[in-house]
Order: structure tokens, then C-alpha cells, then sequence
């Protein structure tokens, strides 16, 4: 019986599935915002919100236990430097779910992770540089 196990399988093995779970989450890091199924976007979310809640210790300690999680150095790095700082005020949920309907294919109901502070991270560095004077 399957009492209290919370992961979905997704008919794959485990390897397979926690390899699965970590490109999500590196590519959510990386680009921002993926488009997927909706259960595997419900799986990925809670890796993805760990990874942040992480992240926001900030030491060297959680950035190792990042980078053992996370495959690429760069998803790490943009972790701790700009994800990680645009989610200092929230206390969790820092991804969310967009539905879009069903796939042509397989009827599968597709959806798009991103970040609930997305737009917000791209515009912080260009609001760090000074207004330019016009004469």
C-alpha cells in the first residue's frame, strides 16, 4: 500500500524520476519560466521552493548542498545571486502555475512554472543604474 508517499511515480524509475525532477528545476533556475505537464510542474514546484529556501541562508553550506542537488554551476550561481535576493521578503511559495489547456497529442494539461517574482528580477539590475540627464 502506498500510505503517506507523496511522490508520483510518472512510470519511471527512480533514477530516471529524480533526474527528471532536477532538470525541471534547473531549467526553472535558468530560463525563468517552463513550459510542461501539470503534474510534473506540482513535483517540480516543491523542489523548486526547497532550492530557494536554501538558497536564503546564503552560506557556504547551503550553496554546497545546492550544488549537489542542482546539476549545473550555473543554475547555483544564478540561485544565490538573484533568485534567492528577490525572495527575501516572501516566506514560501515562490513559484506559481499557469493552466493552458490541454495538449493536441495526448490530451495531457500543459502548463507554465515561473517565478512569482519574475518580471521583478529582471528589472532590479536596471534599477540599480543611475537616470541618465537629458539636457
Amino acid at each position: 500500500m502506498r500510505h503517506q508517499r507523496v511522490m508520483k511515480k510518472f512510470g519511471r524509475s527512480t533514477e530516471h524520476r529524480k533526474m527528471l525532477m532536477r532538470s525541471l528545476v534547473n531549467n526553472l533556475i535558468l530560463a525563468e519560466s517552463i513550459k510542461t505537464t501539470l503534474p510534473k510542474a506540482k513535483e517540480a514546484r516543491k523542489a523548486a521552493d526547497k532550492m530557494v529556501t536554501i538558497a536564503k541562508k546564503g552560506d557556504v553550506a547551503a550553496r554546497r548542498l545546492a550544488a549537489s542537488r542542482l546539476t549545473e554551476p550555473k543554475a547555483v550561481k544564478k540561485l544565490f545571486a538573484e533568485i534567492a535576493p528577490a525572495m527575501k521578503d516572501r516566506k514560501g511559495g515562490y513559484t506559481r502555475i499557469v493552466k493552458l489547456g490541454t495538449r493536441k497529442g495526448d490530451a495531457a494539461e500543459m502548463c507554465i512554472l515561473q517565478w512569482v517574482t519574475a518580471g521583478q528580477m529582471a528589472a532590479a539590475p536596471a534599477a540599480e543604474e543611475p537616470a541618465k540627464e537629458v539636457k
